[in-house]
């Protein structure tokens, strides 16, 4: 199992190294912005380190959205991340659930994930898995609740949706971290990475801020068997200065 953090993109082969990371997430461009995406110039020297990279994309990016001047951009975008990801050497492209708006219809947010996964199929399909990332607060969200989890995977799990577990965000959503990795592969089929983060507030806040995992509100054990039944990567996206005791702590955690 491959642990690591979520680091800058102006080095992330020099933060790997600091944090003893086998895995790195970044973004490739201004996460508050839709500039276009350029390969990460790091790419071959983590290659030749051995160490997993995985993109992040914007956080504009809403797929779900009603609004054409988000959701049209949103599309685009999220092909342009998937293809400058594959050119960094990523094994997959992170991308919130997004929602929709008070009074809207979810069940359109869905159809909207729905047809890009389809636009993109008739067009070859992604560059790099999309990993659909659950979030933490919003009553129309897409990916906050499991109920609605399972509709939109119905919509899209043909299509080879990947998944990104973050324990924050379940956690802030007032969803159990105990069996939730059961709980979710029930629902998805497959976990491909996990955020591994504490919460600074409490369960069923809807706040997003993260903890390193001996600060939050979350036991540490409880997030350590998270990440021993789901088998997959690790990122934790907690303050980078303690993200190095993070990742040694999740290696004390894992059986012998």
């Amino acid at each position: 199992m491959r642990i690591g953090a979520h680091v800058a993109d102006d080095n992330p082969l020099g933060s790997a190294q600091d944090r003893g990371a086998e895995v790195v997430q970044f973004f490739l461009s201004n996460p508050q912005s839709w500039e276009s995406p350029k390969p990460h110039p790091q790419a071959e020297a983590l290659r030749e380190a051995g160490i997993s990279v995985f993109v992040h994309s914007p956080y504009v990016i809403n797929v779900a959205s009603l609004n054409n001047r988000i959701r049209i951009p949103s599309r685009k975008s999220v092909v342009q991340q998937a293809e400058a990801a594959k050119a960094s050497g990523a094994l997959g492209l992170v991308v919130h659930g997004g929602h929709v708006t008070k009074g809207d219809d979810p069940a359109d947010g869905i159809a909207n994930w729905r047809k890009l996964f389809e636009r993109q199929a008739e067009a070859g399909g992604f560059a790099v898995p999309v990993l659909i990332e659950n979030t933490a607060g919003g009553d129309n969200a897409m990916a906050r609740r499991f109920d609605m989890l399972s509709r939109l995977w119905d919509a899209v799990g043909e299509f080879g949706a990947g998944f990104c577990l973050d324990t924050c965000h379940a956690h802030a959503a007032g969803e159990d971290l105990a069996g939730i990795v059961e709980r979710v592969k029930s629902i998805t089929g497959r976990i491909d990475l996990v955020h591994l983060n504490n919460s600074r507030d409490e369960f069923g806040s809807s706040r997003d801020r993260h903890a390193n995992i001996g600060t939050g509100t979350i036991e540490p054990g409880v997030l350590a068997a998270v990440v021993n039944a789901a088998q997959a990567p690790v990122v934790v996206e907690t303050p980078g200065d303690g993200q190095a005791g993070d990742i040694a702590y999740l290696r004390s955690q894992l059986p012998a």
